[in-house]
């Protein structure tokens, strides 16, 4: 496995792997590597010759009062959990956006609901640091986590309308067993927060249930999962929508493939997931 953290580096490296015909796959974390990025880096290694990841607390896309400052850092403890990289991408921060950046991208209609709704700005900042990773990793394929699947559907819908030559891969959520969804902020929770973080899924799969057994109402199924939600004081709602798998749109009747989204805050740490109908 090799570090590299120079931009001209990094792009000189792939371009002599391509020439050698090698394939390149790509996944792109904010570091504080948990299960769910060695799950994507596992799909990763199966279906490439190369596997780069990259670490990077991409400042663009946090607010002004989010946690940019305090977000879990750690690259020894994560190079030691990526051992089965390739390549670790980790630039600094002056390198990616020099004191002349002025460009950005934006994805408009998928980020007006969901996360979008309630962090502005997220998602041009999520997109923007994709495409300067895209531009220098050239992968041929790209993994992202479906925890962050509005984050999945936004970068998918970059690449379709950018005509870039990259597969975008979405890859199953991954929880502890106790069925919370693996997060480098679930670290931020206490011990009791820790305990009611679980309703979250909890109510997630107690709506699926309903749906498996034949509702098809989303105000019904939102209230199933809303009234598991209230036996856990510490989860406080911010949102709970179903939406089309695809344009992320709010759903009348409820079909298959349709997305149960949620975002909730557990104490002052806030924590999304989401289930598949």
């Amino acid at each position: 496995m090799k570090v590299i953290t120079d931009i001209k580096q990094m792009k000189d490296t792939i371009k002599s792997l391509k020439k050698e015909g090698k394939s390149v796959g790509f996944v792109p974390t904010m570091g504080y590597l948990h299960q769910g990025h060695l799950s994507l880096l596992e799909c990763s290694k199966k279906e490439n010759d190369i596997t780069v990841l990259s670490i990077f607390v991409n400042p663009l896309q946090f607010g002004k009062n989010e946690d940019l400052d305090r977000y879990p850092r750690d690259f020894e403890r994560d190079k030691n959990m990526a051992k089965d990289a390739d390549i670790i991408f980790y630039p600094d921060y002056k390198d990616m956006y020099p004191q002349d950046f002025q460009t950005y991208v934006e994805v408009v209609e998928l980020t007006k609901g969901l996360c979008g709704a309630y962090r502005p700005g997220h998602f041009r900042g999520v997109t923007t640091v994709v495409m300067k990773l895209f531009n220098i990793v050239n992968p041929d394929r790209a993994y992202f986590g479906k925890k962050d699947y509005q984050q999945y559907i936004v970068i998918k819908q970059m690449v379709k309308d950018l005509n870039m030559d990259i597969e975008i891969i979405g890859c199953p959520i991954v929880r502890e067993e106790d069925g919370l969804a693996m997060s480098s902020r679930n670290k931020y929770l206490s011990e009791e927060e820790r305990k009611q973080a679980t309703g979250i899924s909890k109510a997630l799969f107690k709506a699926k249930e309903e749906f498996e057994k034949g509702e098809r109402n989303p105000e019904k199924l939102k209230e199933i999962a809303k009234n598991v939600l209230y036996s856990y004081p510490l989860i406080n709602l911010q949102y709970l929508e179903i939406v089309d798998g695809e344009t992320l749109k709010q759903k009348q009747i409820v079909e298959k493939g349709d997305i149960m989204a949620i975002a909730v805050y557990v104490g002052n740490t806030r924590l999304i997931d989401n289930v598949e109908f």
